[in-house]
């Protein structure tokens, strides 16, 4: 069966390609090349972040190339793949599992400071609960967040959203790391003994 022909301008190119084809396969339907060594074509997902405008709508949306079917008269740009600020840790220099939130909050300080916008909500192409695991790890509930990001693809979407400069991405990695690492205790325990570790929770002998 013949496919409709759409147009859509992508990058600020007018491209004509099948409405069976998702925005990548369009672009490279319309002549431009494929880069070998970089996003899937590396076998690593997240790098074809796009904004879209659709015609039907002035609203400008986040999304992946990949997974967005072109539309007649659909406005579509490509984003640079920001990097990441580093985040150092070694599973191995946690004594155990009641040490990880400790130094979870060491590794990711600016966690304290989300002003629970929605941003991140509304940036993840996955439709993540990004801003309510980023609270659980803060909760030290290692495993209920890494749960949620279990669909991520380190698009760094929500990164760029965040007006904290939060890296929720990296935390979900974070917590799924420790949960594989360790056998996480109760988070309620973990809390106490955090308490106990700074002084604020005063043990009467």
């Amino acid at each position: 069966m013949e496919r409709a022909l759409v147009s859509a301008l992508i990058n600020g190119h007018k491209v004509t390609a099948p409405n069976s084809m998702n925005i990548i396969q369009a672009y490279w339907h319309a002549g431009f090349p494929r880069v070998s060594g970089v996003g899937c074509l590396e076998g690593v997902c997240g790098s074809c972040r796009i904004l879209v405008r659709r015609a039907s709508s002035n609203e400008v949306t986040t999304a992946l190339g990949c997974h967005t079917m072109i539309e007649e008269g659909m406005q579509v740009q490509f984003l640079s793949y920001s990097t990441p600020k580093q985040h150092y840790y070694h599973l191995t220099d946690f004594r155990d599992s009641w040490d990880v939130q400790g130094k979870f909050h060491d590794v990711f300080p600016e966690v304290s400071h989300c002003r629970s916008c929605g941003g991140c909500d509304k940036a993840c192409p996955k439709e993540i609960e990004v801003e309510m695991g980023v609270a659980l790890a803060a909760k030290g509930r290692f495993r209920e967040a890494g749960e949620l990001f279990v669909e991520c693809v380190m698009c760094n979407l929500c990164k760029s959203s965040c007006p904290e400069r939060i890296d929720p991405n990296h935390v979900g990695l974070f917590c799924r790391r420790v949960t594989a690492y360790f056998h996480i205790r109760p988070s309620n325990l973990i809390n106490r003994l955090e308490s106990i570790r700074k002084g604020e929770f005063r043990i009467v002998r």
